[in-house]
C-alpha cells in the first residue's frame, strides 16, 4: 500500500500528521450497484475460523471439485497461496531483497505469474506503462478469464511491486497470491460464467499508483463502462491485523461483507487505506470500488483487539515497508479468510447458477503429413473435455481428394481420450496441397484442420476447373449471394441466358459469389478468365463503386465504376501460383450509397495447361 494518498484520518499517529494530505482527497462514495449476499461457507469452516479470531493459523481445506455454480464458491487451499508467497520470497531474495517496479524481482514477480495463468487457458497481457510510471517500471499484468457476458465485466486487482526496502510479502505479495490461487482455482472448477472475470496486478504502485492510473486511462469510455465493479486486495494477511473493507456499507461491498459476517468477523471500514492503493484509481473514473485489508501503519484500538484478538496500540503491521516483510510476517488465519471471501465473491458476481453444458475440445497433432503417391500419413486427434461431463465423440473427415481415403481407430472416443487418423493414398492420387476438415460430433460439434500434401511431378490433363461458369445450371456450387444468378431484366449475358448480376443497387450495398476450386499439381499453367460487363451511373473519374477478385484471402485485381463499357469486356488473371493448391475464388462487388454500378459476370473459367 502506498503511503502518498489518504483519504479520511485515521486512527494512529502517522495519519495525524499526515492531515494536511488527508483534506485534499474525495471522500469515496457508496455506489448504486446491488448484489445479494453469498451462499455462506460451509459449518465446518466457518466454525473453525470462529474459534481462533486473530490467532494461529487454522487449516483450510483445498478445491472441492466439481462443483460449478455460483452458490458453491470454493474453499481455496491457503497452502498454495503460501507457496506462491514463498516464490515471491525468493524472487526478491534473488534480487537483491526487493520487488520493486523498476527492478529484476518484479519483472521475475510477473513472469511468475503469468506462466501459472496463461498454462490455466487464461488471456494474458503486459501492459507496458508508458507514461506516469517511474523510469524502468515493469508492466501490469491483466488476465481475463475468456468466458461470461463480455459486456459484463468484474475486476479484481492488486499490486504486485513492493517497496525498495523490502519483499514486500504481505505488501503486498499477500492480495497478489490471494488473486493468483483464485484465478487458478475458477480455472480448474470451470464453472459456467454469466459475466466475465478480469485480473490485474499492478506495477509501480508504491510510487504512487502509478500502474492502475495508467490502466484505467488508457481504457475508453466504453471499456470503462462494461467494468461493473473494481474489487482491491492490499496487505490482507497482517499479523496484528484487523478486517477491513473498503466502503463497507456500498452495494460493491456487500458480498465481500456477507461472508465475513458469515464468520462472525463483524468487519469495519477500511479509512487507514482510503485513497492509498489502486482501487482509487478506478473510484476516480467512476466505477464502483470494494475490497478487503487487513491494515498498515496504523494502530489496533482496544475495541478491535477486543474483537478480533491481536494486541491493541501496537501497529496492524509492524513490519510494514521494511525488510522484515517476509513469510514470516504473514497471518494465516486472515489470509485464509480474506482469500474464501475473495472466492465467494467472485462465484457470486460472476458465476451463472446453472451447471456447464457438455463441451470438448479436438487437435490434431500433426496437423499437416506429406507422403509419395501409394503412401500412407497419421495423426493423433487429441479430445479434452472443457465442461460438464465427458462424452462421445464421433469422428469423420471432409475435403479429401480422389484416390485419398482417411479412418479412424477407434471412429469414436470418450471425450478426453484420442484416436489414431490414417490418410492411405493410392498410386494414382494427383500430387498436391489439400487442405481436410477432421470433425468431432457429440452433443455439440468442433473442427480441426488437416493438410496433406501428396509429393510427385505428376502430370498435367489439361482441364477447366470451374462448374457452371456460365451460371446456365441454377446456382450450384457457386456460394454467397446466389441470388444474383439468373436470367434478369435490364443487363443480357454474354452467351446463353443466364449470368450473375452484382451490384446496380444505387445504394450501399456488397454482393460475393464464391465457388472452392482444386488447382491440380503437375501443370505449368493455370488461368482464369471471365467476361465482366460494367455500367454505372456515375459520372466522376472516382473509384465510388469496386469489384473484387480474390484467391483465398488475396485480392487478384481491383475494378471500379471507372471501368464502365458498352458491353462486356474479357478479363484474365494468372493462377499458376495456386497450382497444387485447393482455393477458394470469390468475386465481390461493393457500391457505396447513391448511384448505381453493375458489375455482370458470365462465362468463368479456370484452365489448366
Amino acid at each position: 500500500m502506498v503511503l502518498r494518498r489518504l483519504a479520511v484520518a485515521g486512527v494512529s499517529l502517522a495519519a495525524t500528521l499526515q492531515a494536511a494530505v488527508l483534506a485534499l482527497a474525495p471522500t469515496a462514495a457508496a455506489t448504486s450497484q446491488t448484489a445479494p449476499p453469498p451462499h455462506p461457507p460451509g459449518a465446518a469452516t466457518a466454525a473453525a475460523d470462529r474459534a481462533a479470531p486473530g490467532g494461529p493459523a487454522t487449516p483450510a481445506e483445498g478445491p472441492v471439485a466439481g462443483r460449478t455454480r455460483a452458490a458453491d464458491a470454493p474453499d481455496i487451499d491457503v497452502t498454495k497461496v503460501q507457496a506462491h508467497l514463498a516464490e515471491l520470497n525468493a524472487i526478491a531474495t534473488r534480487n537483491g531483497g526487493t520487488r520493486k517496479s523498476s527492478g529484476q524481482g518484479y519483472r521475475d514477480s510477473v513472469a511468475y505469474a503469468k506462466a501459472k495463468l496463461q498454462a490455466a487457458g487464461y488471456t494474458v497481457t503486459e501492459q507496458p506503462c508508458t507514461s506516469g510510471c517511474a523510469t524502468g517500471a515493469g508492466p501490469n499484468l491483466i488476465a481475463e478469464w475468456p468466458q461470461g457476458d463480455a459486456t459484463k465485466v468484474y475486476m479484481f486487482g492488486s499490486h504486485l511491486d513492493s517497496v525498495g526496502a523490502g519483499p514486500g510479502i504481505n505488501d503486498n505479495g499477500s492480495g497478489s497470491a490471494a488473486l493468483l490461487e483464485t484465478a487458478l482455482t475458477l480455472a480448474q472448477q470451470h464453472p459456467a460464467m454469466a459475466s466475465r472475470v478480469r485480473f490485474g496486478w499492478w506495477t509501480d504502485e508504491e510510487q504512487g499508483l502509478n500502474g492502475s492510473d495508467f490502466y484505467v486511462n488508457s481504457l475508453s469510455s466504453a471499456e470503462r463502462s462494461k467494468i461493473k465493479t473494481y474489487y482491491n486486495f492490499d496487505m490482507i494477511a497482517s499479523l496484528n491485523g484487523g478486517y477491513f473493507i473498503n466502503h463497507v456499507t456500498s452495494a460493491a461491498a456487500q458480498p465481500m461483507k456477507a461472508y465475513w459476517d458469515s464468520l462472525g468477523l463483524q468487519p469495519e471500514e477500511n479509512t487507514e487505506g482510503a485513497g492509498r492503493s489502486d482501487d482509487y484509481s478506478f473510484e476516480q473514473a467512476g466505477i464502483p470500488t470494494s475490497g478487503y485489508a487487513m491494515g498498515a501503519s496504523a494502530r489496533k484500538t482496544s475495541a478491535q483487539a477486543a474483537k478480533w484478538g491481536g494486541t491493541a496500540n501496537r501497529a496492524y503491521d509492524s513490519c510494514y515497508h521494511q525488510s522484515c516483510d517476509t513469510t514470516s510476517n504473514i497471518n494465516t488465519t486472515g489470509l485464509n479468510r480474506s482469500v474464501d471471501g475473495i472466492a465467494a465473491t467472485l462465484w457470486k458476481v460472476a458465476v451463472a447458477d446453472t451447471t456447464p453444458a457438455n463441451d470438448f475440445s479436438l487437435t490434431a497433432g500433426p496437423a499437416t503429413g506429406s507422403v509419395d503417391p501409394g503412401a500412407s500419413a497419421t495423426s493423433t486427434l487429441s479430445t479434452t473435455t472443457t465442461g460438464g461431463s465427458p462424452q462421445t465423440v464421433a469422428l469423420s473427415a471432409s475435403g479429401a481428394p480422389a484416390g485419398v481415403t482417411v479412418s479412424f481407430s477407434p471412429a469414436s472416443v470418450t471425450s478426453g481420450g484420442s484416436s489414431t487418423m490414417t490418410l492411405a493414398t493410392t498410386s494414382s492420387a494427383a500430387p498436391g496441397t489439400y487442405p481436410l476438415t477432421v470433425t468431432g460430433t457429440g452433443s455439440v460439434t468442433h473442427s480441426t484442420p488437416y493438410t496433406l500434401t501428396i509429393k510427385g511431378a505428376g502430370g498435367c490433363t489439361a482441364q477447366q476447373l470451374i462448374a457452371n461458369g456460365g451460371f446456365e445450371n441454377g446456382t450450384t456450387p457457386w456460394t454467397g449471394d446466389t441470388g444474383a444468378i439468373g436470367a434478369q431484366a435490364g443487363q443480357s449475358a454474354h452467351s446463353g441466358s443466364r449470368f450473375a448480376w452484382l451490384g446496380g443497387y444505387g445504394s450501399s450495398a456488397t454482393d460475393t459469389l464464391n465457388q472452392s476450386v482444386t488447382v491440380p499439381a503437375g501443370c505449368g499453367k493455370a488461368t482464369l478468365t471471365y467476361w465482366l460487363h460494367i455500367d454505372t451511373d456515375e459520372t466522376d473519374r472516382v473509384a465510388y463503386d469496386t469489384f473484387k477478385v480474390k484467391a483465398g484471402s488475396t485480392t487478384l485485381t481491383t475494378l471500379s465504376n471507372t471501368a464502365a463499357a458498352g458491353g462486356y469486356t474479357q478479363r484474365t488473371l494468372d493462377l499458376t501460383p495456386y497450382i497444387g493448391q485447393r482455393i477458394t475464388l470469390t468475386f465481390t462487388a461493393t457500391e457505396d450509397s447513391s448511384l448505381q454500378t453493375s458489375f455482370v459476370i458470365d462465362d468463368a473459367t479456370l484452365q489448366t495447361g
